[in-house]
């Protein structure tokens, strides 16, 4: 369908939107993935052997912002560029990371959700049919870019 300049400015002024709170709204969305995909806790090494709540957890801190301003950050690049544009070395990793973790494409479909709860929950009375459309559109670029990376790798292992 392509990323259309509406589309691109909601991502753009709902992702300004939420800087403020990454912090706050990268833990929600992680905790929307645990909550939607409960044994999606297994996949990540600082929660496996943990039973400590999500939100204390440094590492998770970390990475839920990582992941989260990643998701955002590409989103905002699309009608730049034409595509996602992630680093090669970082696709390369994702890629790679995504495959040893036996990431599949139903597991891509929880973060979606997860994200667009999240999006959704930060813009309030802002929050339309079509900035979910928008976001949308964002990730899916997002996951073809690193589940093509996959490929990539499966093939050459």
């Amino acid at each position: 369908m392509g990323f259309t300049e509406k589309q691109e400015a909601m991502v753009k002024d709902s992702w300004e939107n939420m800087k403020q709170n990454i912090p706050q709204l990268s833990l929600r969305f992680f905790s929307l993935i645990l909550e939607i995909a409960p044994a999606a806790k297994n996949m990540f090494s600082f929660l496996k052997d943990s039973d400590e709540i999500p939100q204390n957890n440094p590492k998770l801190k970390a990475h839920a912002v990582k992941v989260f301003k990643m998701t955002c950050e590409s989103a905002v690049q699309l009608r730049e560029k034409g595509e996602v544009v992630v680093g090669e070395t970082t696709l390369k990793y994702l890629g790679s990371v995504h495959l040893q973790k036996g990431v599949i494409d139903p597991h891509f479909e929880v973060v979606k959700e997860a994200l667009l709860r999240t999006v959704k929950e930060a813009m309030g009375e802002k929050w339309s049919e079509e900035m979910k459309e928008a976001w949308g559109e964002a990730y899916d670029q997002l996951a073809a870019a690193i589940k093509a990376e996959m490929h990539v790798e499966a093939a050459a292992a």
